[in-house]
């Protein structure tokens, strides 16, 4: 048995003149979560529809739990399941009878099918719900029972691309109780995400995704330990004072200052912290008022704008090929 859950080695995907995947590696361990890091259009999705057997690479090679995923794609296929962005589930039906149909397709007889559906419902919080059209369910709901359905054969690898897109804060918290259960019960969790909390809270490492190309790779401290030993926020009371104190700042931390979204806020990731103190007081000798500072690690959207130059926010055009 591999003791890799995936490997790559140059994989390539090419649609027209845009490389969507341009040459991926990968080593991924068996157990715990994997996290594609990366904004829509990056390649994500596109690498796990390959890994998955659903796309043809067009270049380099893919194995899966030791399986070439071309020449061997029926094995893969039987130890795998994936959970796309979208419901795939049978709307018209009930979370009950969407899982009893799955279910007698894998080979369950009519009362193991009812036995492992009330199962799944049940570890889901689906109870209530049994009965009810799907169309009904809320967005949390509809993850869920779309995670349920692919678990109904409890897979070696479980592929979750975007699972909580379009979520509110507590359906996401769930869907990420269900992918913490999956891995404790030994399956092997590869999750794309474009939410950077997300891949920080759930991944035991992150391949970060730009253009079809990883431009890193490790765990989250180790991705935000590569940018510098601290990163400093400040906030001006007045967004007229920004671009003077970035200024300041530039001057007396010796590193590159950037300007977020937020009208008064500046970011520096730091490699020593000794400037803070020095800079702060020039900012204040300078008649600028803060509203707020604060030293810490840096975050990973510092981590992502530091590699990439922008920051991992989604496209307004969705770039990938389903």
């Amino acid at each position: 048995m591999s003791e890799l859950a995936i490997e790559t080695t140059g994989l390539t995907k090419v649609y027209g003149d845009t490389r969507a995947v341009d040459g991926i590696d990968l080593r991924i361990p068996r157990g715990g979560v994997h996290g594609f890091l990366g904004p829509n259009g990056a390649g994500k999705t596109t690498t796990m529809r390959m890994l998955a057997t659903l796309t043809r690479p067009d270049g380099g090679w893919a194995e899966v739990l030791g399986y070439d995923v071309l020449r061997q794609s029926d094995e893969v296929r039987s130890r795998v399941s994936l959970t796309g962005q979208f419901a795939s589930v049978d709307e018209d039906l009930t979370g009950a009878e969407n899982l009893r149909l799955l279910a007698r397709l894998y080979g369950f007889d009519g009362k193991g099918a009812r036995r492992r559906a009330g199962e799944l419902l049940a570890a889901f919080g689906l109870d209530d719900a049994a009965d009810k059209q799907v169309k009904k369910y809320s967005g949390g709901m509809r993850r869920r029972i779309d995670i349920a359905a692919s678990i109904v054969v409890t897979p070696e690898i479980l592929f979750l691309d975007e699972p909580t897109t379009g979520l509110d804060p507590r359906s996401r918290n769930e869907v990420w109780d269900i992918v913490r259960a999956m891995v404790a019960v030994g399956t092997t969790v590869l999750l794309t995400t474009q939410y950077l909390d997300e891949a920080d809270h759930l991944a035991d490492r992150i391949s970060v995704i730009d253009h079809g190309k990883v431009i890193a790779e490790g765990t989250s401290s180790e991705l935000k330990a590569s940018v510098g030993s601290g990163s400093l926020h400040v906030r001006v009371m007045h967004r007229a004072d920004r671009e003077r104190a970035r200024a300041v700042l530039v001057h007396q931390l010796g590193v590159e200052v950037s300007a977020a979204h937020d009208p008064h806020l500046l970011v520096a990731a730091l490699e020593e912290r000794g400037r803070v103190t020095r800079a702060l007081t020039a900012l204040d000798e300078a008649g600028i008022e803060l509203a707020q500072f604060a030293l810490g690690q840096p975050t990973l959207d510092e981590v992502f704008l530091a590699l990439t130059g922008h920051e991992a926010e989604p496209d307004e055009e969705e770039g990938e090929a389903a």
